[in-house]
C-alpha cells in the first residue's frame, strides 16, 4: 500500500508509530519528567538539575570517546585498532581487560568505543573484558580508593577489575565458539560481526583526513550520530537514578548491608545494582559502613557490581546490545562480584 492510498487518519496513526518507534526514549524521559513537574514540582526541578550535572560530569569523556570513536571511522584506523584485537583468545582477552582496569573512561564514556569495535568484527569476547573492567577501576578512582579505604582494598578493587573481565571475556569466547552471540549489535547500531571485513580487507589510513572532504563529512555524521544516540539513554539513564536516590534513603542501603559472613556479601551484590551512587560517592558510604563493621569482601562487592551494572552503565548496554549479550552481562557481573567477594573476604582473613 503506498502512502498516496492511506486516508489522512491512517497517516497520522502511521506517522505517531514512526515517531513513537524512533524517539520513544526521548518521549519517555519527557513524559516521566512532565509527571514529576505536574505532580511532584521540587522533585521534578531537582531531577532535572540532577540529569543536567551529570550529563554535564560524563561531558568531556564522552567527548573524547566520541572524537576518538569518530576520528576512527573518518582515518580508516578502525582497522588497525581491529587487527590490533586479533590472535590468540586468551591473550587478546587478558589485554582488553588490562586496558579497560587502567583505561580512564566511566562505562557510559566507553560506550562508542564498544559500538565501533564491535562494528568493525572485533570479538565479543575481547570487547566484554574491555566493557566489564573498565567502569570498575582507573588511574584515578585508584588513588581516591587508595586514600578513602587505602592501598590494599584499592590493589584488590584493581585486581577485581582485570579478574571481572577475564572472567568474562573467557566466558563469552567459550559460547561464541559453539556459534552463539554472533551477532551481538542491535539493529541500527552497527553492523555486529559482520564488519569483520575491515580486519581482513586492510584499507589505507588517512591520518590528516580533514584534508578529505567526504572523510570530513563521515567525521562529522559519525559524532552526531553517536552524541545523539548516547544523549538519549544517558538523560533517560540519569532520570530514573535521580528517582531511585530521592526513594532509596541512604539509611536503608547502610543496614542491608551491614554485618559479616557470605549473606552480606550476596546481600551486597544485589543491592549494589539499583543502590549504588557513582564510583566517587560510593567510596565513603563504603568507607562508612566498614568502620561500623561491614566485612571487606561486602564492601569490595558492592563497588564492583554497582560499578558495573549501575543503572547508567545497565541501560547503556540494553540500548547497544541485544538481550541475550544484555543478560549474560549482567550474570557475569553479579556471579561474578560475588566470587570476588568472597575471595577478598577468605584473603583477609589469612
Amino acid at each position: 500500500m503506498s502512502d498516496a492510498s492511506l486516508t489522512p487518519r491512517s497517516r497520522a496513526s502511521a506517522l505517531g508509530h514512526h515517531l513513537w518507534a524512533k524517539e520513544k526514549v526521548w518521549l519517555a524521559s519527557a513524559a516521566l519528567l512532565a509527571a514529576l513537574l505536574v505532580f511532584a514540582p521540587e522533585l521534578g526541578v531537582s531531577s532535572a538539575g540532577f540529569v543536567v550535572q551529570n550529563l554535564l560530569n560524563v561531558a568531556p569523556f564522552l567527548a573524547l570517546s566520541v572524537g576518538i570513536a569518530a576520528y576512527a571511522g573518518a582515518s580508516g584506523a578502525d582497522g588497525l585498532i581491529a587487527r590490533a584485537f586479533t590472535g590468540a583468545p586468551a591473550m587478546m582477552i587478558l589485554i582488553a581487560a588490562l586496558m579497560g582496569g587502567l583505561s580512564p573512561f566511566c562505562s557510559c564514556g566507553v560506550i562508542p568505543l564498544i559500538a565501533a569495535l564491535l562494528a568493525m568484527g572485533v570479538p565479543l569476547s575481547a570487547v566484554m573484558a574491555f566493557w566489564l573492567a573498565s567502569p570498575v577501576m582507573d588511574p584515578s578512582m585508584f588513588v581516591l580508593t587508595t586514600g578513602v579505604l587505602g592501598f590494599e582494598f584499592a590493589v584488590a578493587k584493581t585486581l577485581a577489575a582485570v579478574g571481572l573481565g577475564v572472567l568474562g571475556g573467557t566466558l563469552v569466547h567459550l559460547l561464541s565458539r559453539s556459534g552463539a552471540l554472533s551477532d551481538p549489535l542491535r539493529e541500527g547500531v552497527g553492523n555486529g560481526g559482520c564488519g569483520g571485513a575491515k580486519v581482513r580487507n586492510a584499507q589505507p589510513v588517512v591520518w590528516r583526513f580533514w584534508q578529505d572532504g567526504a572523510r570530513v563529512e563521515k567525521f562529522i555524521r559519525e559524532a552526531i550520530k553517536t552524541t545523539l544516540f548516547l544523549a538519549k539513554w544517558l538523560t533517560l539513564a540519569f532520570l530514573l537514578e535521580s528517582l531511585m536516590l530521592a526513594f532509596v534513603p541512604a539509611e536503608l542501603v547502610a543496614s542491608a548491608l551491614g554485618g559479616t559472613g557470605i549473606v552480606p556479601i550476596g546481600i551486597a551484590t544485589l543491592v549494589g545494582v539499583p543502590a549504588y551512587l557513582n564510583g566517587y560517592a560510593a567510596l565513603p558510604l563504603v568507607g562508612g559502613l566498614m568502620s561500623q563493621g561491614m566485612a571487606p569482601g561486602a564492601g569490595l562487592a558492592f563497588l564492583v557490581a554497582g560499578g558495573v551494572s549501575s543503572l547508567p552503565a545497565a541501560i547503556a548496554v540494553w540500548a547497544l546490545v541485544k538481550r541475550e549479550v544484555f543478560l549474560l552481562y549482567l550474570g557475569i557481573a553479579l556471579a561474578g562480584s560475588f566470587a570476588i567477594g568472597l575471595l577478598f573476604q577468605l584473603w583477609m582473613a589469612l
